[in-house]
Order: C-alpha cells, then sequence, then structure tokens
C-alpha cells in the first residue's frame, strides 16, 4: 500500500504541473490575502486580475503578522518588482512585436530596435530580471536586463512572422540546453514532493525505478543555469545524488573535498574511499 500511494502521489504531481495548477495551503492563501493589501500590489498587477484575486480570497483570513515578525536592520536590497514587468507580460502573452531602446555594456544607448518578446526570467544569482526577444534585424536572440531598458512599446506584427520566430527561438534553445539526472535517495523517497518544489523552476521530468525503488529527475536547462542548479543540490544534502552530469560531479566533489579537508580529512583518505 505505501509503495502505491508514492507512485499515486508522484502521478498526481506530475499532471498538476502539465495543466499548469498549482495546490495551496490556507496558510499561503492567508499570506497572499496579507500581501495584497500591500499598496505595491496595484502596481504589480492589472487592476482585472487584483479584484479577481480579492475576490477568490474574501473568505480567507488575512495574517496577524503583527506578534510573528520583526524586521531586524539588514543592507540595502534589490527590488524584485519591476515597472515594466506588467506591459512586457503582455506583449509576450498577445504575441506582439516591440520597439525598444535599451542600453549596453559601457553605457551607449540603442534606440528603436524592432523585436519580439520571448520569455521573462528571474535571475536568482543577480536576483534582477531579464527580457529574453528575438532581434528581428539582425536575427539574433538577446537577454536584455529590465534595468537597462529605455523604452519598450508594441509594434505589429504577422502571426505567421510570430510563429517562425518562437520556432526559431525554440530550436535555438534546444540546441543550447544540456541535460542533468540526479537521483533521489530511496530512505528520502517521503520528502518527494519538498525535492521536486526545489527543482520547481526548472523543465524536468521524473522516472521512478520500480525494481530499486528509486526516483530519477531528469533536469534540462541552459549552461547559465547550472550554479542555481548547483545551489539547490547542495540545499538537499544528502538526499539527492548527481547520476549524470560531468561538471556538477565535478563541482559537487570539490566543495565536499574542501569541506572535508577543513575538518582534517585528507584528501588522500576521501580518494581511497571511492575507489574501495
Amino acid at each position: 500500500m505505501h509503495l502505491f500511494e508514492k507512485i499515486f502521489n508522484h502521478q498526481i504531481i506530475s499532471r498538476l504541473e502539465d495543466s499548469g495548477t498549482f495546490m495551496v495551503t490556507s496558510h499561503e492563501r492567508s499570506w497572499l490575502k496579507t500581501m495584497l493589501e500591500h499598496p505595491a500590489s496595484a502596481e504589480a498587477f492589472t487592476t482585472y486580475t487584483l479584484d479577481k484575486l480579492r475576490s477568490i480570497l474574501e473568505l480567507d483570513q488575512v495574517m496577524d503578522t503583527s506578534p510573528h515578525l520583526i524586521e531586524k536592520a539588514r543592507s540595502l536590497e534589490k527590488q524584485v518588482y519591476h515597472p515594466l514587468l506588467p506591459t512586457l507580460r503582455r506583449h509576450i502573452m498577445n504575441k506582439t512585436g516591440i520597439r525598444i531602446s535599451y542600453e549596453i555594456k559601457g553605457g551607449r544607448v540603442k534606440t528603436d530596435h524592432l523585436g519580439f518578446p520571448y520569455k521573462l526570467e528571474y535571475s536568482m544569482v543577480k536576483r534582477e530580471w531579464y527580457l529574453l526577444w528575438y532581434h528581428t534585424r539582425h536575427h539574433a536572440f538577446m537577454s536584455t536586463r529590465l534595468k537597462h531598458i529605455h523604452a519598450v512599446t508594441a509594434e505589429s506584427i504577422k502571426q505567421s512572422t510570430a510563429e517562425r520566430i518562437l520556432q526559431e527561438i525554440g530550436n535555438t534553445l534546444d540546441s543550447r540546453k544540456s541535460e542533468v539526472v540526479i537521483e533521489i535517495i530511496p530512505m528520502y523517497n517521503e520528502e518527494l514532493s519538498r525535492i521536486l518544489y526545489a527543482f520547481s523552476s526548472f523543465e524536468k521530468n521524473v522516472e521512478y525505478d520500480l525494481d530499486n525503488d528509486t526516483y530519477l529527475i531528469r533536469v534540462y536547462l541552459l549552461g547559465d543555469e547550472m550554479e542555481y542548479l548547483l545551489s539547490k543540490i547542495r540545499f538537499l544534502g544528502k538526499r539527492v545524488r548527481v547520476n549524470e552530469g560531468d561538471y556538477l560531479k565535478r563541482r559537487m566533489f570539490e566543495a565536499s573535498t574542501k569541506a572535508l579537508e577543513r575538518y582534517g580529512v585528507a584528501t588522500a583518505t576521501v580518494s581511497e574511499e571511492r575507489s574501495s
């Protein structure tokens, strides 16, 4: 029965992910309702979306944070929200072309360049938003920080042209992708939901090996996402192991070796244990 539950739960999670559906707890709903009361929510959402969220959460309780949260002195952080986010999201959703002016290295500004917006991406390492877009004149796939965009306006584009560009971008990204296989150590299978959540921002497939009672997470990512994936693997610690992915294996071995040396375990001893 225990094995059946694990397989069944994995199937449910996979189907929910494929359909774009996710589950939320009453605590999360309460937290969201509380956050929507912040003045910044009016900038982060359109009026329609904000009204719809408030309507859905009407019967939920607002979280009382006063007795639980105390904000201590901290260093200045970058703002996660950017004013261009709603505008660019609409252009991407509507498959609209854009006319963009943006800053490049050295402070020079490129003005009125025609393009097609593909995706908004947030870098967890640099803590800022990027616009991935196609430069129609240079036929190049671009990545521009939102803080470097000076102006952007909608530009009409034929639907056939938009579909062709999307296909070209898809082919370009597929050619740059790497594949990494991460194994969940069987004794931590009960933490499957938590482990999958750690990899939720990556494109992935999950396989279950019935004979060995082992889950394999096949992650597809671009080269510049390796460091972020590495941070997730380190966070999960002994719960997971990299099965395929030479770069990640090497980085994990280097980090582990340095940690052991710091605590007085010789590298030679580590090598002997690995070969035995």
